[in-house]
């Protein structure tokens, strides 16, 4: 059944409050999901084709993950290729299986068969997303499976089974132009800048250097049959902060759910968050380093203070920069505001 009301007004909130800086793509997400919600979307067709281009670590990947929870419940609710397993053209068989009379018929199951398609679906939603992540590395002959798919939302597995994504969301993420922008990027954020890195003109030349990318590497019939392209702009200092609170945020929400009555409450000294961001952050990897920060300064010595019993249950643990790494200091929480404010 198509997407509630009340649910897309929750995409809408939700979406926002966990994708930084990408709000262009958030506005055509959210018409396409309105047309198919009025039953206006065109027949024959997917529901809508994606394609989101920029630097590493902008959000590309998470975006469609947000997209999952927000209409559906659950992150993982989506069919995902990683188009680097199938960078040889034989590998692209996979896709579709081994058709009648070849050597492994039987024992080839397509990927993308309907019964996987219709499981990303769910009782909130019926449009299913599928994702083709980082589409440039995968064999030419992908990019040629894709053209009915794109263009009629049909396609014919090795069995001569159809195969239909009228009720998909296609989104196709890629890396193109990647270098490209990242010299543009570091020229921006350099100690003598010559405009800022968000400012339009800087804008509109990464876009314009990834959109020649992606042309240059895909045919034009292939680039004609996407409805969107989403060049995804540099993270900034802010944005950077905001993407640590939110990981910070789950972080104490794994502490709540996994340890219940002897949970506890986070907080970060100024100096401390600094740290993370420093560590975490950088022009050419954007914030895809900062899980494994977390994961080095944060989640290892609390847990290791856990484990030990050094922590109370309800105790307000403070985290501190020292030269070894990270130091704790657990005191009683005296009703302080929830904890992750520096």
């Amino acid at each position: 059944m198509p997407i509630r009301k009340h649910s897309r007004t929750d995409f809408v909130k939700t979406v926002k409050q966990k994708l930084i800086g990408q709000d262009q793509s958030l506005e055509a997400l959210n018409r396409c999901i309105e047309i198919y919600h009025a039953g206006l979307s065109p027949e024959g067709r997917p529901a809508g084709v994606f394609l989101l281009l920029g630097p590493t670590g902008t959000g590309k990947t998470h975006t469609v993950e947000v997209l999952a929870e927000a209409l559906h419940g659950s992150s993982r609710n989506l069919l995902r290729i990683d188009c680097a397993e199938f960078q040889m053209e034989h590998e692209v068989a996979k896709l579709i299986g081994a058709p009648p009379g070849y050597l492994g018929h039987r024992e080839t199951h397509a990927l993308l068969n309907q019964a996987r398609i219709n499981a990303a679906a769910s009782q909130q939603c019926d449009l299913s997303i599928i994702l083709f992540d980082e589409i440039e590395k995968a064999a030419p002959s992908l990019t040629r499976l894709l053209l009915g798919v794109l263009d009629r939302a049909s396609l014919r597995l090795g069995d001569n089974s159809p195969v239909n994504f009228e009720r998909c969301l296609i989104f196709l993420t890629s890396n193109l132009g990647a270098r490209q922008m990242t010299r543009e990027l570091e020229g921006a954020f350099g100690l003598a800048p010559k405009q800022l890195a968000d400012s339009p003109e800087t804008l509109h030349r990464l876009k314009t250097q990834a959109v020649q990318a992606m042309k240059r590497h895909f045919s034009p019939e292939f680039v004609n049959r996407i409805d969107s392209v989403f060049t995804y702009r540099p993270l900034t200092p802010e944005m950077f902060g905001q993407i640590l609170d939110l990981q910070m945020q789950a972080v104490l929400r794994r502490i709540r759910q996994k340890l219940g009555d002897r949970c506890y409450n986070l907080r970060m000294t100024p100096q401390f968050r600094r740290t993370l961001l420093e560590r975490g952050t950088s022009v050419e990897y954007g914030a895809r380093e900062l899980r494994r920060v977390i994961q080095r300064y944060v989640l290892e010595p609390v847990a290791a203070a856990t484990a030990r019993g050094q922590i109370p249950p309800g105790a307000l643990v403070t985290l501190h920069c020292s030269r070894g790494g990270t130091r704790l200091t657990v005191e009683p929480d005296r009703g302080d505001p929830p904890a992750l404010a520096a």
